[in-house]
């Protein structure tokens, strides 16, 4: 539970846009612009991923949430794995020492370790599902915030695509046409933190505290 964010092809998908249209937006996006010199042809800019992902204050908030989750999921399994050895030992070694007046205990014992074992699997696959889809919401709801920004953002820049620059899948790039610290400042600015994602960052911190 260490990938939070299954975000290198979410993220990729949410900025790769095609032409928007030229009218100004109301709202002012951002004071500082990439002023770029693309006069013919296809406009391209390019975000750099790791940092919109480290500086995206959403990213930062939920990595928080997911982390504790993660976490909390973690223990919680391991305290259920360690009664269940505990139960099991103690089966062993009453069965070792003759604890066992009649076979009909020892199957008892038997069946009752092997019920703990079957509702720890199936709490674990329940808890996995949970996080998983946690983890879906939240790469949709990064993916919408960055893709409306995005529009927002290219009705005066009028690109033809923005496209994701993670790890050397861009070979060449001029850094001219990074508009990453753009982006990220407008996504910031437009972020406002839910409150229920507030309280849960304040618990996580009050803990660490």
């Amino acid at each position: 539970m260490k990938n939070y964010f299954t975000s290198a092809a979410l993220v990729a998908a949410a900025l790769l846009i095609g032409a928007c249209g030229a009218k100004n937006d109301e709202e002012e996006v951002t004071n500082e612009s990439t002023q770029t010199e693309q006069t013919v042809g296809v406009k391209i800019a390019y975000v750099e991923l790791d940092t919109l992902m480290s500086q995206y204050q959403l990213y930062k908030d939920y990595s928080e949430v997911l982390t504790r989750k993660g976490n909390n999921i973690q223990k919680t399994l391991a305290q259920k794995q360690r009664a269940l050895e505990n139960h099991a030992a103690a089966v062993q070694k009453k069965y070792e020492s003759n604890g066992f007046t009649t076979r009909d205990e020892v199957e008892r014992a038997q069946a009752s370790i092997q019920k703990e074992q079957n509702d720890l699997a199936e709490l674990a696959d329940r808890l996995q599902n949970e996080f998983a889809m946690e983890q879906a919401r939240i790469n949709e709801e990064a993916r919408d915030s960055i893709q409306s920004f995005l529009k927002r953002y290219n009705k005066t820049k009028k690109f033809d695509y923005v496209m994701v620059k993670a790890g050397d899948n861009l070979l060449v790039a001029n850094p001219k046409y990074n508009i990453t610290n753009d982006i990220v400042k407008g996504l910031n600015k437009r972020y406002k933190i839910k409150s229920e994602v507030a309280e849960q960052i304040k618990a996580i911190k009050e803990d660490q505290d």
